[in-house]
């Protein structure tokens, strides 16, 4: 086999890695955008200022705006998914895992860009001609999951539903990461979270 033909797997690799690195960028710039002026104001030009490449490089991976807002979308929905996997596997009891989830929740709320943006292209999904993934879904049933856990361990009061609990904790944390949001930058959301799992649910671990 010649020279040529063996550098060539390692070229297509590096092509790869190169595209891939430079869609992350991507991402990471359109959070940034989507996250500071909102769905409507963003451009384009916005995306690829921020990363410091020209427009041909955004639209190379994206068709277009709509095209990009759902990718920041989907990966809210990864990061979110990935947090409370690495919960999951701190095996702590159920009551326990619920507060862990929601704390660590507010913390990715305030501090991640991605899931910034993502909370923001969720309240705006009405202008974007994309199908994006029905907020609230999947963090509910997971939330729900732990607190059916917690109830079967006897670490809920007697009499409880763990659905409705389900439904007023993931309520009442994005209405409060919105409130938040608006009134402070969502500097003060871990407070909220506590207040809301001490009020929610006082006999459990925070």
């Amino acid at each position: 086999m010649s020279t040529r033909a063996r550098q060539k797997p390692a070229a297509t690799d590096l092509k790869q890695e190169r595209a891939i690195r430079t869609r992350a960028l991507i991402l990471d710039a359109a959070a940034r955008a989507f996250a500071d002026k909102g769905y409507p104001a963003t451009t384009i030009l916005d995306v690829a200022e921020l990363m410091g490449a020209t427009k041909g490089a955004v639209y190379f991976h994206f068709a277009n705006k709509n095209a990009l807002a759902a990718a920041v979308t989907e990966e809210f929905y990864v990061r979110l998914r990935f947090m409370a996997q690495e919960v999951e596997d701190q095996a702590l009891p159920p009551g326990a895992a619920v507060c862990e989830l929601l704390t660590r929740t507010g913390v990715m709320f305030r501090d991640d860009q991605v899931i910034r943006a993502g909370a923001r292209l969720q309240i705006e999904q009405s202008l974007i001609d994309a199908d994006l993934p029905t907020p609230f879904l999947g963090y509910t049933e997971i939330v729900t999951g732990l607190l059916r856990a917690a109830a079967t361990e006897g670490a809920l009061p007697a009499g409880s539903d763990p659905e409705v609990i389900g439904r007023v904790l993931v309520s009442a944390f994005f209405g409060a990461q919105h409130m938040s949001w608006v009134m402070n930058n969502r500097a003060d959301i871990t407070q909220r979270v506590e207040e809301i799992l001490a009020t929610v649910l006082p006999g459990l671990p925070g």
